[in-house]
């Protein structure tokens, strides 16, 4: 399978979930072996990293997989399926790629028909985005809300719907769930300036720079899930470290 392949693919993670499921199930992996690395699968199966991450969390949802700190991914000693396909719906990764598109040219849209009031309403969702006194889910409703206001400004009922959809799949999915939220355990919050460049597009009546500020703002949020967790991960392999650490100074009699 060439990497070149993988845009082409609506599900490729869950392709790369079967294979590694039938490899435990007939035994080539074993309970308590450990599975190769991200890279390692990344270049067996010719796609990328993400996919790899988005396919091993589905294992862990499933029971069959477990996380060790700073040691890697083993299988359960008891797998379990805890959840069918249709459970963990969509990947994070995706309805990202999706919402770039779509919205993309929702903002280009926008920036050519989008009347004063709704400009105005975009400004108020902004200030509320970035009220550094408001709690995290508040600021995220905030969110939600400036790009369904957004789609709005279109005068394409459709386009709000389809907006409105891809929003809510982050709080459907347990896969879309469980990156968002380490995502906010790693602090990552809704980027008011990268909302600002896109209402100051708007603004402007300039759909081309309206659409690159979209686009780029929702690059970001792919960037950010795979920054949070990769310092999931990397958090996991400090904590190893320090326990080691702790244990072999207790060994030695050493106060610490």
């Amino acid at each position: 399978m060439a990497k070149t392949e993988e845009a082409a693919s609506p599900r490729l993670y869950e392709s790369i979930t079967r294979a590694l499921e039938q490899a435990i199930e007939v035994g080539r992996y074993r309970p308590g072996d450990r599975l190769p690395s991200e890279r390692e699968l990344s270049d067996q199966f010719g796609v990328s990293r993400p996919v790899v991450r988005e396919a091993i969390i589905v294992l862990e949802l499933r029971g069959l997989v477990q996380r060790r700190h700073g040691a890697g991914v083993y299988v359960a000693p008891k797998a379990s399926l805890q959840l069918s396909p249709s459970d963990e719906a969509d990947g994070p990764f995706e309805v990202t790629e999706a919402r770039r598109l779509l919205e993309g040219e929702v903002a280009a849209l926008a920036a050519t028909a989008a009347n004063d009031q709704q400009i105005t309403e975009l400004e108020t969702i902004l200030a509320r985005i970035g009220d550094m006194r408001s709690d995290q889910p508040t600021r995220e409703r905030a969110d939600r809300a400036f790009h369904v206001a957004l789609a709005r400004a279109t005068g394409n009922d459709v386009l709000v719907g389809l907006v409105e959809t891809l929003w809510d799949k982050r709080y459907q999915s347990p896969l879309c769930v469980y990156f968002f939220s380490r995502a906010r355990e790693a602090g990552i919050q809704p980027p008011v300036d990268e909302h600002r460049l896109v209402l100051d597009a708007i603004r402007a009546r300039d759909p081309d720079a309206a659409r690159r500020a979209m686009r780029d703002h929702l690059a970001r949020v792919t960037e950010n899930l795979l920054i949070a967790t990769e310092a999931d991960v990397m958090d996991r392999a400090r904590l190893r470290v320090e326990e080691r650490r702790f244990d072999f100074a207790r060994r030695a009699g050493v106060q610490v």
